[in-house]
């Protein structure tokens, strides 16, 4: 059976098939019941650029979190595990999450790991930083949070 088109009850934009969102307003569609599991396999990049798929279960279990990239940059999929206490997102290349583009400021946010959880902080960026959709200066990350930073949407992962 095919999927059919969803259709935002805010906005009445026409969405692709796998939308639980509307790509338009940002409008919660729902998880389509005629619509297949997506999963995408897990990757990280090298020091010397090789691409290695890896188990994000057992790098979570190692490491206690990790973040993935959901969409944005053509990099779906590709992991950072949380190995130090606190881990850079922006588009400066020395960032331990690199994001190349112009929606991402260059010292955009921070992950800091407290007492009592990892938190994001947002550096002042230009574009804002949300979680689950709500723009912050700083939060408590959960398991499965959705983390947005300009155009890339990552989810968090905690054991």
């Amino acid at each position: 059976m095919a999927c059919m088109p969803s259709h935002c009850p805010e906005c009445g934009f026409v969405n692709t098939e796998s939308a639980n969102y509307c790509q338009k307003c940002g409008t919660f569609i729902g998880v389509r019941e005629d619509a297949e599991e997506v999963s995408t396999t897990t990757y990280q990049v090298g020091e010397t650029g090789e691409i290695a798929a890896i188990d994000i279960d057992a790098e979570v279990e190692r490491t206690g979190a990790a973040l993935v990239i959901r969409s944005g940059g053509g990099r779906a999929g590709e992991s950072f595990p949380m190995e130090e206490e606190r881990i850079a997102i922006g588009r400066i290349p020395d960032a331990e999450v690199f994001l190349d583009d112009v929606t991402v400021s260059r010292n955009h946010a921070l992950l800091v790991t407290r007492n009592d959880g990892t938190y994001i902080d947002d550096l002042g960026s230009l574009n804002g930083t949300y979680v689950n959709r709500s723009r912050i200066e700083s939060q408590r990350l959960e398991d499965g949070d959705e983390i947005q930073v300009g155009k890339y949407k990552l989810g968090f992962l905690e054991k």
